[in-house]
């Protein structure tokens, strides 16, 4: 349960492309379980590709960032960032911002209510069993 609400931890599979907001709705649940740091979770809920990245990246742009700017703001030295993973609660899910085929959709995301330079991106894609969500890849 996250969040108060259970989740289906199996990649969603629908037999046709997937209307935006279903998609949205799967994207809410992978973030909050990012935010949760329930990593092996996030993954199950869609073809994901490994969260190593997208962890180091969304650290990179956010309590990295602040860090830089401030060597008091961070405790946690550069490799310690996949160990101790409650800075992910302090991220804010943002905006969805659509490609023109509705096949591509990025997520702004913000970190102490600033918009940080990175956002995730997902495709809706065919494979043999159905549409999925494929992804994320970090965008700069």
């Amino acid at each position: 349960m996250c969040g108060g609400r259970e989740y289906d931890l199996a990649v969603k599979i629908w037999t046709e492309h997937p209307a935006k907001n279903d998609v949205e709705a799967v994207l809410r649940g992978y973030f909050s379980l990012l935010q949760a740091a329930k990593i092996p979770e996030a993954e199950q809920l869609i073809d994901h590709m490994p969260v190593r990245h997208v962890v180091k990246a969304l650290w990179n742009g956010s309590v990295g960032t602040s860090a830089d700017a401030d060597e008091s703001s961070c405790e946690l030295s550069d490799d310690q960032w996949e160990q101790n993973l409650p800075w992910l609660r302090e991220l804010e899910f943002g905006k969805f911002v659509w490609g023109l085929t509705d096949s591509h959709v990025s997520i702004h995301i913000a970190y102490h209510a600033k918009i940080i330079e990175v956002s995730l991106a997902f495709w809706i894609k065919p494979t043999d069993a159905g549409w999925v969500i494929s992804g994320p890849a970090t965008l700069w």
